[in-house]
């Protein structure tokens, strides 16, 4: 190799890692969020505080929309974002994957804010009568655990029905054409098949399902960055403490971003839990049934340790109880 392609290598060389630096420090520097349409990450992304706190510790905050749970675990476990929110299913099936992620905080149980639904002139009335019929649902989201719930509290095993896993759009499109016999969904779509297509509700998941909202990280990013975290949920829940004293400016602020009506999307805040707190061993508890009872149908290929997955904030870290 001559002098000159040999100083050339290993210019190239310099130039690259000097790149990767400068990426490195930018992606350090940057708090990467996931979020989905509906929730309290929407709110608190156009409440702006989250940036300016952020500001004063030298981060700046990049946002990103995913149409689902799953597809934001996806996210986190290839890298591309930090921390997202997800209901208490997914999570399970991206631990039970081999994602390296950690729960951060959760949301108050909203048992209210998801259900089986039925079309309007359905004859079934109970969930016995579920037996051999189809059900749509999406494959490892919230709701996968409530069907679950409701048929084994009604006698019924998941191998008893046909479930159709399918997303919230394609499911509703199945429901509406009578594809299918009964759809398990959650807020705002519950609201909307409600309100625009005078769907029935079965069951809700009072008294089957707590329908946690989950909130977490990379575990990379947990040990490195606990400070930021801390803040963040510190701003989350006081998002959440003024919507709740707030729902219809809430309601008028989220109902064009979901394209449904004032109406609709009230229906659905209400029935959300809002008030981010940190993991506490009876959560963890919970969310422990919920992974044993996907790994005794199976749907899981191994069983899960929650308590492993979860985050531990620095000492004396604390969420204010006020806006």
């Amino acid at each position: 190799m001559g002098a000159n392609t040999l100083r050339r290598s290993l210019l190239a060389l310099l130039t690259a890692a000097i790149s990767y630096g400068a990426i490195s420090q930018a992606q350090a520097d940057t708090l990467r969020i996931g979020y989905q349409k509906y929730g309290t990450l929407v709110l608190l992304k156009a409440r702006g505080t989250l940036e300016k706190r952020l500001a004063e510790q030298g981060i700046q905050v990049q946002w990103t929309e995913f149409p689902g749970g799953p597809q934001l675990l996806e996210g986190l476990n290839v890298g591309s974002i930090d921390f997202g929110v997800t209901g208490e299913t997914p999570p399970v099936f991206a631990q039970a994957a081999g994602a390296d992620l950690v729960y951060v905080a959760n949301e108050p149980a909203a048992p209210a804010s998801e259900a089986i639904l039925l079309p309007k002139d359905s004859p079934i009335q109970s969930v016995s009568e579920l037996k051999g019929k189809k059900v749509a649902l999406n494959k490892g989201s919230n709701v996968h655990y409530l069907l679950v719930r409701a048929l084994e509290q009604n006698g019924l095993k998941y191998s008893d029905i046909q479930p159709v896993y399918l997303p919230p759009a394609d499911a509703r499109a199945a429901f509406e054409r009578g594809s299918v016999d009964a759809w398990v969904i959650w807020e705002p779509y519950q609201s909307a098949a409600e309100k625009q297509l005078n769907a029935r509700t079965l069951v809700d998941a009072k008294g089957l399902a707590d329908n946690h909202q989950f909130y977490l990280a990379t575990r990379t990013y947990a040990k490195d960055h606990p400070q930021v975290l801390t803040t963040l949920i510190d701003e989350v829940r006081s998002v959440g403490e003024w919507s709740k004293q707030n729902p219809q400016q809430v309601a008028d602020q989220v109902s064009p971003l979901l394209g449904l009506s004032p109406e609709i999307t009230r229906q659905a805040v209400e029935r959300q839990g809002f008030g981010a707190q940190f993991i506490t061993p009876e959560v963890v508890a919970k969310q422990q049934k919920i992974a044993d009872t996907f790994s005794r149908l199976k749907l899981i290929p191994k069983p899960l340790s929650i308590k492993d997955v979860i985050w531990t904030p620095p000492a004396g870290a604390k969420v204010a109880t006020t806006q």
